[in-house]
């Protein structure tokens, strides 16, 4: 897989989401998007027909930008994913998708509050 490629090490990461997404809610699409130079090429998943969250690749690993409805935020607000990135959301501009985060993924550490995420995302 390209993706996997121009990913390196980091594609490891990538490859747990993944299934992680496919083994508790079932499997995912991919669409890839040339949106701009500036942002170049952007891949965005979805289950079923609900986009789940956008990725780029990055130097060492890739980010991860999200859209949290209020419910989610909510979610976010009561769990236990690390007061930074609550705080994040909970300061993030209100569009009309909700409010969006982007996260950039290099550890491991971070796979799991992404997964915590998607959850959430998935769940409200």
């Amino acid at each position: 897989m390209k993706l996997l490629k121009i990913l390196g090490d980091t594609g490891k990461f990538w490859r747990e989401i993944r299934s992680y997404i496919e083994k508790d809610f079932g499997p995912v699409k991919s669409e890839w998007k040339f949106y701009s130079e500036k942002s170049g090429w952007t891949m965005k998943l979805l289950l079923k027909k609900r986009n789940l969250f956008f990725l780029s690749p990055v130097d060492g690993g890739f980010r991860m930008s999200f859209i949290f409805g209020d419910k989610a935020v909510s979610a976010i607000e009561e769990s236990d994913i690390p007061k930074k990135i609550i705080d994040e959301v909970r300061n993030a501009k209100k569009y009309v998708e909700g409010r969006g985060i982007r996260m950039e993924v290099k550890s491991a550490k971070t796979v799991e509050i992404v997964k915590k995420l998607i959850k959430i995302k998935i769940e409200n």
